[in-house]
């Protein structure tokens, strides 16, 4: 999977210092990483996310291939690490900008609606509260700006 490809994916979570240490809660006392249930619920989340753009025919073929065809475990990987990162775990994101990452690839408002949907569905499937995918899908938001093209 080329570099820039493999990062339009990880975007979603290159959150990067976003949320880190951030409460949701300032009674709970939880981060959004333990709402999420830690490093094992966010890799259960991963792997769902990306058998469900494998899936969606939404997703353009030659990005979708790259979830099946790709370094998969780096992929996983790297969305593991950005989004603990950015909802307060101890995992650092190692990648490129998104910015950088995604130059060129010709990112669409659609292609993004259709995995930032795709990434809705995970987490509504994998038990995950309201509260907690909104404020996961609210740090997706300002990302767009450097993904779509």
């Amino acid at each position: 999977m080329s570099p820039r490809l493999r990062c339009f994916f990880v975007v979603l979570f290159a959150l990067a210092g976003c949320m880190e240490g951030q409460k949701l809660d300032p009674l709970s006392r939880s981060t959004l990483y333990e709402n999420l249930g830690g490093e094992k619920g966010i890799s259960r989340v991963v792997d769902d996310f990306v058998a469900t753009v494998v899936a969606d025919d939404r997703i353009r073929a030659e990005h979708r291939k790259h979830f099946e065809k790709g370094d998969v475990p780096g992929l996983k990987r790297k969305l593991i690490e950005q989004i603990g990162e950015a909802t307060g775990g101890p995992q650092k994101y190692t990648g490129r900008t998104m910015r950088e990452a995604h130059k060129g690839l010709g990112i669409t408002n659609e292609d993004f609606d259709a995995l930032v949907d795709d990434l809705s569905r995970v987490l509504i499937r994998n038990k995950v509260s309201e509260s907690d995918r909104k404020a996961l899908m609210n740090l997706l938001s300002p990302m767009r700006k450097d993904i779509v093209e």
